[in-house]
């Protein structure tokens, strides 16, 4: 027992030193620097120069691919180091209640949102000749794939093969049964010694996590000049202006006003919450992926929002894979849109069951990838929707698919704040309780 608890708390100080990107000082100059990479990025990228274009979008898939590379291990290990700690104590369950209360309550708010924006600004249908001429950008064997398919596609069948491929919420239940096993096991030699592996793991992802946030000003101005780049290319199409309008203003009144009600209703305040993730909120929005920025998400979260570890990294892992607001709307309005297209009569209740079903299509959808958009898909499919309306909205899905995932990583913040602070005294008195018996062993 001495050795596992100096193990752990020698792992946690390193943790906590690989997570600092700095302190306050350093903290704003790594903020300005950030807004002149985007500035520059963003300039670089509307001058149309296919050389540097071209140059840009490499980096940006390097980057892109350091942080897949790096997102399924941190989530994995998040989870298991956490529930392998928590798991045997009645604090887990109230953590993971919070969590899930949090994001049903925000989710449905995303869902509801964009219901009502979309009865308002009620969007018209498109020419039956634009509805086939983007029949072709379908995915054709994707067409043919059931609800039941991408649920199915999260169950793992090999220990190896979630890792390999990508998918989190695959990675998420092996790690999370990982986690609680090691939670009820008998504490043997053996036990520890897995243990202090998973915790040195940890504390070399966390060193790599940290050269990764020092390198991150390059990547912000490729993935600036990339967007650039697109929107001068004219990527937003006209004759689908009002259902954009209704995906992208759900989107911002989630994020500046519905999020922020939900965090002062809980005594906090959204401008400090939104400026300590500020960091998460870029990244999330040039990468368009919530696990990939999951570790600057856990970096923002503990070094700047100072939340407690117990639920950072128990809360965030989970919320990256079921908390998807944006994703909610987004499946809601583009059913509703093809729906109208096809001639389905759209009453109140049929709306009402619709974002229902938005909801738990969107807490299912982190195993797959462009999961909103193939889910959607899916969807469709299955009631005789026009699917070419999909290939439509395809090129316009890049920028759609960026703010969505900033909305779901600031929601995912949001949570995690909520929780910290509902939890905060009750956690505190168990880490000192949990210190008090880790002095006496070691007296």
């Amino acid at each position: 027992m001495d050795v596992n608890n100096n193990q752990q708390s020698t792992v946690r100080e390193k943790a906590d030193a690989a997570l600092k990107a700095g302190q306050a000082g350093h903290n704003k100059r790594q903020l300005v620097i950030w807004i002149l990479a985007l500035a520059i990025g963003a300039g670089l990228g509307w001058m149309g120069n296919s050389a540097l274009n071209e140059l840009f979008n490499f980096i940006a898939q390097v980057y892109t691919r350091l942080f897949q590379f790096i997102a399924v291990p941190t989530i994995s290990l998040a989870v298991i180091t956490t529930l392998a700690a928590l798991g045997a104590q009645k604090n887990t369950g109230k953590i993971f209640g919070h969590a899930v209360t949090y994001t049903l309550l925000t989710t449905f708010a995303a869902a509801l949102i964009a219901m009502g924006l979309y009865i308002w600004i009620a969007p018209g249908n498109l020419p039956a000749s634009v509805i086939g001429a983007g029949a072709s950008a379908v995915p054709q064997d994707l067409e043919q794939m059931t609800y039941y398919d991408h649920f199915l596609s999260v169950i793992p069948n090999n220990i190896l093969a979630p890792f390999l491929s990508g998918n989190v919420l695959s990675v998420l239940i092996i790690s999370a049964a990982t986690g609680l096993a090691l939670a009820f096991m008998k504490k043997t030699e053996n036990r520890e010694v897995l243990l202090k592996g998973i915790y040195g793991l940890q504390e070399v992802l966390f060193a790599l996590i940290r050269a990764l946030l020092w390198a991150l000003p390059v990547g912000i101005m490729a993935y600036a000049a990339q967007l650039s780049s697109q929107i001068q290319a004219g990527v937003i199409i006209g004759a689908l202006g009002k259902y954009v309008a209704v995906v992208l203003g759900g989107n911002f009144i989630q994020i500046f006003i519905t999020i922020p009600l939900f965090l002062l209703a809980r005594g906090l305040n959204p401008i400090k919450v939104f400026r300590q993730m500020s960091p998460a909120l870029a990244v999330a929005l040039f990468t368009k992926s919530s696990a990939g920025t999951l570790p600057v998400t856990l970096a923002s979260a503990e070094e700047n929002m100072k939340v407690n570890h117990s639920v950072s990294r128990f809360v965030l892992p989970i919320c990256t894979t079921i908390n998807m607001n944006g994703c909610a709307a987004f499946i809601l309005t583009t059913s509703l849109f093809l729906m109208q297209n096809a001639g389905f009569h759209l009453s109140i209740g049929t709306m009402l069951v619709w974002v229902v079903i938005a909801v738990i299509s969107a807490i299912g959808n982190a195993g797959v990838p462009m999961g909103c958009y193939f889910l959607t898909l899916s969807l469709m499919s299955s009631i005789g929707a026009p699917l070419g309306l999909m290939g439509v909205i395809l090129p316009i899905y890049t920028i759609i698919d960026m703010i969505e995932t900033a909305e779901n990583v600031w929601s995912d913040s949001a949570v995690c704040a909520m929780t910290n602070h509902d939890l905060k005294d009750v956690l505190e008195n168990d880490d000192r309780h949990v210190s008090g018996d880790a002095a006496s062993v070691n007296a």
